[in-house]
């Protein structure tokens, strides 16, 4: 018995929602056991190696390299050789699961349940206008003409691009009657526009099918909600405000998106060529836009939620290191093959401290409203890797020894840069450090890592005038500074947990023991 076999994004980690395909590592037509490498599928975070859930042959690529699909979305067809593409190819157009009536009747084939958006769309991309009647078109007071066939906007859970929603919903056009050409069959301002010629109606708005340039509004633009820049670099380049997107503040069109549409008139080659002119600002083409990759995204959505939502409040002490310097070169030159850093020794300071102060080493529930209080210290570290910013996680680190600590950290550190962590190796943690000291910060501040209570910012050690049984002398200090989220954890307290951190580091002997 034949099987058709389907390969999906998987879920890594519980905040996983979607994996883009970074490149497949065996070709259409190659045969794979259980356990081989298939493709490379990164996440906000890491880059992983999708293995083989069974044997067989990939006999048809669904997502390639640069598609970023949801978890459970489908990448790939399965099955042996004696299947033939024809089954193949009927599988495919059924996305859902159900069996192609040219399928076999031996021919098992094992489905996957995909998320629902793509069931969704899937019905959407099955969904054929029907018989158009020819009876009186609704027509927009921008000189868009919507057939009768086509009028009827239903807020539905039509598969459709944002953009294409806002279109439909403005000229009252039925969604279930416009086919889907995008990926799963999502529906596009193109696709309206097709179903909308095809009924024998007009769209003066946007693109026409067949067409190389855009066709201009010519539609009154006074009443478009605007910016005063927006607006008056439309009169300079001659844009009608109606033929702009609206990304702004308050439902504006704002300058961004006056360019694009200037961009989009005057390619770059244009543009380079008429520079001098005088309407065209030379500034212009001195931007480059840079496409955010899913590490940068989740970074800015993770910390700008924590800045919202948190109420930060920052505190900072002056501590002495010598004496922690002082063993470390010890250590280091009486076991030549352990090369501890000071920050090994300092995330094991702050595990001691948590431990004594256990009331900083907490996450926030935001959703239970309740404080979660942890017997080990997991400390979550930073480290700046080429595209961006990861923070693995030192497990029970009260609990192991320096040298332990220095060759996890080292081996976390290198997997990281390399995107080979695993999603628990870097997700969860009871309390962050950074570490700015290697390149030069004497101090600042640092964002907590939600949903931890707190993070620790560590500056450069540098010689400094202190202050000592009156007499001025000159000692290694280094600045830490400790952000804490108000809502678990106090002034008094955050005060307490800097206290005892500064007594194991000044007194390195402790951690020791």
């Amino acid at each position: 018995m034949s099987e058709i076999k389907t390969l999906e994004i998987p879920k890594w980690g519980l905040s996983m929602e979607e994996g883009t395909v970074a490149q497949w590592l065996i070709e259409e037509g190659t045969s794979f056991k259980k356990g081989d490498e298939i493709c490379e599928i990164e996440t906000t975070k890491i880059v992983n190696v999708l293995e083989a859930p069974f044997d067989g042959t990939l006999r048809q690529i669904l997502a390639h390299a640069g598609d970023t699909l949801p978890v459970g979305g489908l990448i790939a067809i399965c099955a042996e050789a004696d299947v033939s593409d024809t089954e193949i190819q009927n599988f495919a157009q059924n996305l859902n699961g159900t069996q192609s009536s040219n399928t076999p009747a031996d021919a098992k084939v094992t489905t996957v349940q995909t998320p629902e958006v793509d069931q969704l769309a899937v019905a959407n991309s099955q969904a054929q206008s029907q018989a158009i009647i020819e009876t009186k078109a609704q027509v927009s007071k921008d000189g868009v003409e919507i057939p009768a066939a086509l009028q009827g906007f239903k807020a539905s859970d039509a598969f459709t691009t944002p953009h294409a929603f806002k279109l439909a919903e403005k000229h009252n056009i039925d969604l279930s009657q416009v086919t889907g050409t995008g990926r799963l069959g999502r529906i596009s301002v193109q696709d309206l526009q097709s179903a909308v010629q095809a009924a024998g109606g007009q769209w003066a708005e946007i693109k026409r099918q067949g067409s190389s340039k855009a066709i201009k509004s010519t539609a009154d633009d006074r009443h478009i909600a605007a910016t005063p820049v927006a607006r008056r670099l439309a009169q300079t380049w001659g844009i009608n405000l109606n033929d702009c997107r609206v990304s702004g503040t308050r439902g504006r069109v704002c300058k961004e998106d006056v360019e694009a549409v200037y961009y989009r008139e005057h390619p770059v080659s244009e543009t380079a060529s008429t520079a001098s002119c005088a309407d065209t600002p030379v500034e212009l083409n001195s931007v480059k836009p840079i496409a955010m990759n899913a590490m940068r995204k989740a970074i800015a959505s993770r910390l700008q939620l924590a800045k919202r939502n948190a109420p930060h409040f920052r505190l900072s002490i002056e501590v002495n290191v010598e004496a922690l310097q002082a063993l470390r070169q010890q250590i280091n030159d009486t076991v030549p093959q352990l090369k501890l850093s000071i920050n090994d020794m300092l995330i094991k300071a702050a595990a001691a401290a948590l431990i004594k102060v256990p009331e900083v080493n907490v996450q926030y529930d935001e959703q239970k409203q309740q404080i979660l209080q942890f017997k080990d210290a997991d400390i979550s570290v930073a480290v700046a890797i080429e595209n961006g910013l990861i923070t693995p996680i030192v497990k029970a680190a009260n609990q192991k020894s320096l040298a332990t600590i220095s060759s996890t950290m080292r081996d976390l550190a290198t997997r990281a840069k390399t995107g080979k962590l695993q999603p628990d190796e870097f997700q969860g943690g009871s309390f962050s450090i950074s570490n700015l000291g290697m390149l030069g910060i004497k101090n600042f501040d640092a964002i907590i890592n939600p949903p931890q209570g707190a993070i620790m910012a560590l500056g450069r050690s540098e010689a400094r005038a202190v202050v000592e049984h009156d007499l001025i002398v000159i000692r290694q200090m280094m600045t830490v500074t400790l952000s804490c989220d108000h809502r678990v954890i106090d002034g008094a307290l955050g005060a307490k947990f800097l206290a005892s951190f500064k007594q194991f580091v000044e007194n390195p002997a402790l951690i020791l023991v």
